[in-house]
């Protein structure tokens, strides 16, 4: 079994994706930790030196390579991975269940607000300013999280209750 965790930044989906594979029983990708493997440097590293355009093909190398790779696994993608590089019709072909962890935008902004620091996206938007600009990221993104098999809304359930959620869609 495949499956694919999507959703915007800090909605969970790499905590709850190691929750989700620890109870299943199969192994677990962090899609952005395989790609820092890989690369031997970080995200931020990548985008910098290289440009989102080459990051943008090599996540949807790795991304395919992954599910090439596993029969059973649990995937966490980065944020922006179902919205370039045909990754959703990626995602949606090579997984058996393809799941969007929607969160509300104040809580996604609450939650970004306390790690900011580790976004780089985000890191240099003043506080006041993040309702906006999460609201426009995710007008964008949305059409492409829909198009998962599956939505779990997540406010206000803790990962184990999306954890729970989850394992009644499969």
């Amino acid at each position: 079994m495949k499956i694919v965790l999507l959703g915007y930044m800090a909605s969970g989906k790499s905590t709850v994706g190691r929750l989700l594979a620890r109870q299943l029983g199969i192994s677990f990708v962090d899609l952005d930790e395989y790609i820092e493997q890989h690369q031997k440097k970080s995200i931020k590293d990548i985008f910098s030196e290289k440009g989102e355009i080459f990051f943008r093909k090599l996540e949807h190398q790795m991304l395919k390579e992954v599910l090439d790779s596993h029969t059973a696994v649990v995937l966490s993608t980065g944020g922006g991975t179902p919205c370039y590089a045909n990754n959703m019709k990626t995602i949606l072909q090579q997984s058996d269940n393809s799941i969007y962890l929607n969160h509300s935008i104040p809580v996604l902004v609450e939650r970004i607000t306390k790690e900011k620091e580790h976004r780089p996206l985000v890191k240099n938007i003043p506080d006041n300013d993040l309702p906006e600009f999460v609201g426009k990221h995710l007008f964008e993104r949305r059409p492409f999280y829909m198009q998962a098999e599956h939505r779990v809304d997540c406010d206000p359930l803790s990962a184990e209750e999306v954890v729970a959620e989850i394992k009644k869609l499969l």
